[in-house]
């Protein structure tokens, strides 16, 4: 037998952030885990473009992105991690990686992209500095 899931209990609970847009890419639900990792208030977020997370030399390549798949209901992203950079209110740079989910209208047609983002800026800046030492090492010995 299945209990009945709290799904607002569930969004509000995970560590991870939950950003859902719709169609036109304005963000109607922004979960306590994106308040944290990205710095915005629900209040400041909801109704708000991704452009609040993009960062600017972004914008088009995800833009063109995002309306294919809106277009198109097809997203490489629902298994596949997409690593890439997004910025905190106070302007500074987060490395975040993420899948998406479609939600579909009853005749099908899709009316929001769900993201579940994890920031990811320790790993890689820790695996940067890994990559830079394994070359410093790498060239004291050849």
């Amino acid at each position: 037998m299945h209990s009945a899931i709290d799904f607002k209990q569930l969004i509000e609970a995970v560590g991870d952030a939950i950003v859902v847009c719709d169609a036109s890419g304005a963000i109607t639900l922004w979960n306590p885990a994106a308040e944290r990792m990205f710095g915005f208030a629900e209040s400041e977020a909801l109704g708000q473009s991704l452009d609040l997370i993009v960062p600017e030399r972004q914008r088009q390549r995800h833009w063109d992105g995002y309306h294919k798949t809106m277009e198109t209901g097809q997203t490489r992203y629902g298994h596949d991690v997409l690593r890439v950079p997004a910025l905190h209110k106070d302007g500074r740079a987060l490395s975040i990686a993420f899948t998406v989910a479609m939600l579909y209208s009853a005749d099908q047609k899709v009316t929001a992209i769900v993201a579940i983002i994890r920031d990811e800026t320790a790993r890689f800046s820790e695996e940067r500095s890994l990559r830079k030492r394994l070359a410093e090492l790498e060239a004291t010995t050849a």
